[in-house]
C-alpha cells in the first residue's frame, strides 16, 4: 500500500512563502502537503472558478495553525489539531502560519492547481 513523506512529495505551487506538494497516491485520490503562511488569502487565485471558489472537495487534518474557510454557508475557523472536509465552493485564509494535510479526488485538485498556476503567470 503507498504512503508518502511530504518532505519527498513533489512542489506543484510555490509563491512567497505559499508551498502545495500534491502526489497521487492510488486510484483517484491525492494527497497534499499545504503551507499557507499568515495572511494568505486565496480569492484572488481562485477568481475565475464557478462562484470565484475551490469546486474540490478536500478531507484532511490541521496539523498547525488557524485557517478561516469562506463558504456559501458562510465562515468557518479551523484550528491545529482539528480534521476537516470542505465540500465545494470555499475560499481560504490564512490566520496564522498554516500547515495542513489533505486528500482531494486527483482530477479535482489538479484542476484547481493549473488554474491558479494560469492566473499566477
Amino acid at each position: 500500500m503507498p504512503a508518502m513523506k511530504r518532505d519527498e512529495t513533489p512542489v506543484v505551487l510555490a509563491d512567497g512563502g505559499l508551498e502545495v506538494r500534491i502526489e497521487e497516491i492510488g486510484g483517484d485520490l491525492s494527497v497534499g502537503f499545504f503551507h499557507l503562511p499568515e495572511g494568505t488569502d486565496l480569492a484572488p487565485a481562485l477568481a475565475g472558478l464557478p462562484d470565484d471558489m475551490c469546486q474540490c472537495p478536500h478531507w484532511g487534518y490541521l496539523l498547525k495553525g488557524r485557517l478561516l474557510m469562506r463558504s456559501h454557508d458562510g465562515e468557518t475557523v479551523y484550528e491545529e489539531g482539528q480534521a476537516f472536509y470542505w465540500g465545494p465552493g470555499h475560499v481560504p485564509v490564512a490566520l496564522a502560519d498554516t500547515d495542513y494535510v489533505d486528500f482531494s479526488p486527483s482530477e479535482g485538485i489538479k484542476q484547481v492547481i493549473d488554474h491558479v498556476k494560469g492566473g499566477a503567470g
